[in-house]
């Protein structure tokens, strides 16, 4: 197989007709400091049968880990999947499905889109969805960034400091080659947001919430709708872990201008990080305003039902300085995932697996207190919560992973004020026996 497929002379005559008499030459933008000086160091070819068993060899130096139970949440949730879910996804017209730009072939593409933009306005108590966006990271700092621009001359936004701080990482490096200003917000020690601060800011175009946050808060949604609007700013709901929506009352009907989040808990496996699904909704007077694309529901010339590609308002379909984002892709099969997902619990599963997940959390909780531990924060959380010890807990979470539990994950990274505290969850993929086990070992 030819991994370069032009020739010294074909590269020669494309030089030519750009003007430039080597390959370096078109580099010559790019500052020489920025750039790698010397040769890189590439192993010369294999054949296909000498590069097949070098891989074979780096694979056997690779440990892989099978767990028995994960109490880990942070933004990835295990959970389980129904086969059902498998199987349709693995069908050839969905796996191998891409943006559906000709309608008329790509109906079944569409309308399942269409579902899904459906079902997540429902969950997310919205009147209108996209067609997903990359992962709950990119979908915070476009919501941000639309804010931004239905507010016009403003130019602050401020975000809660218990919103997943990868995600607040993402939204730095959004806005940084802008001309804003983004203003951290305090957490009291209920573990919500303080939004006494938003008063003193002048140009405040947005304000965004995480609920249930990264610590497992919920955040009282309905008062901090209030307190932003009467601040003349939108208010931006997110979420890690759309779960809690099957028990919780929605951003939309507690205020929320624009709710966006992570999509992975429905029928995705965290799988090493990734894919993620951004999902993304907001109010309809808000939608021309909105990133990403949208399926629309038609009729044809002879009156039957049809689906269409909408309002895309992105660089490849209109004039780049008028669209509202350059996300040139969206998570088509994994919004797909989410929608046979959503569609095969329906209402009442999607509560029961909810309650599952906050009975569960609660009795972890509840017997982590009994064996010492201290909550960290004293509001009400869902599925995972944080907690302090009066011990080094490093030991007994080593002690677990050799039993294939893993139990939590240190918060001092992420947060060097909370030495010692760690974040634990518990979905409904974790038994009772898997609690007591842990729990056993604390006491230890």
């Amino acid at each position: 197989m030819r991994y370069l497929p032009h020739t010294d002379k074909d590269i020669e005559e494309m030089l030519s007709v750009i003007g430039h008499k080597s390959t370096e030459d078109l580099f010559t933008h790019i500052p020489e400091n920025c750039r790698y000086q010397g040769d890189i160091t590439v192993p010369g070819p294999l054949s296909e049968w000498a590069l097949t068993d070098r891989l074979s060899e780096l694979g056997q130096n690779m440990e892989t880990f099978s767990a028995r139970a994960v109490l880990v949440g942070a933004g990835s949730y295990y959970h389980y999947v129904p086969e059902i879910v498998r199987s349709l996804i693995g069908r050839s017209e969905f796996l191998t499905a891409y943006t559906p730009y000709q309608p008329e072939m790509a109906q079944g593409t569409l309308q399942g889109i269409f579902e899904y933009q459906t079902l997540t306005a429902r969950l997310l108590g919205m009147e209108v969805a996209n067609a997903s966006m990359y992962d709950g990271g990119s979908a915070l700092a476009e919501a941000l960034l639309m804010g931004l621009r239905l507010s016009r001359q403003k130019r602050s936004v401020a975000v809660s400091k218990a919103i997943h701080p990868h995600y607040r990482e993402v939204v730095k490096t959004y806005l940084k080659p802008g001309p804003f200003t983004i203003v951290e917000l305090d957490v009291g020690e209920d573990g919500r947001t303080d939004l006494s601060a938003l008063s003193e800011i002048s140009d405040l175009a947005a304000v965004a919430l995480q609920s249930p946050n990264f610590f497992g808060v919920i955040e009282s949604l309905a008062e901090a709708a209030d307190t932003i609007h009467n601040c003349d700013a939108l208010f931006v709901a997110c979420f890690s872990e759309p779960f809690a929506y099957g028990i919780l009352k929605n951003p939309g009907s507690c205020g929320a201008d624009i709710v966006c989040g992570e999509g992975q808990s429905f029928g995705m496996a965290p799988s090493y990080g990734g894919a993620g699904l951004g999902m993304f909704s907001c109010r309809k007077e808000h939608l021309r305003s909105m990133p990403g694309r949208l399926v629309g529901e038609t009729v044809d010339l002879d009156g039957k039902r049809g689906y269409v590609l909408t309002l895309s308002t992105r660089e490849q379909h209109i004039r780049r300085e008028k669209a509202t984002s350059n996300i040139c892709s969206n998570q088509g099969i994994c919004a797909m995932t989410a929608a046979a997902y959503m569609a095969s619990l329906g209402k009442t599963g999607l509560q029961h697996v909810a309650k599952l997940n906050y009975s569960k959390a609660q009795y972890l909780k509840h017997e982590l207190e009994k064996a010492g531990a201290v909550p960290l924060f004293s509001g009400p959380t869902f599925n995972e919560f944080a907690v302090s010890f009066d011990h080094d807990f490093k030991t007994v979470r080593g002690r677990l992973m050799q039993k294939g539990i893993i139990a939590g994950i240190d918060l001092e990274p992420l947060y060097p004020e909370f030495k010692g505290a760690y974040l634990f969850c518990a979905t409904e993929t974790v038994s009772k026996t898997i609690i007591d086990e842990l729990i056993s070992e604390v006491c230890s």
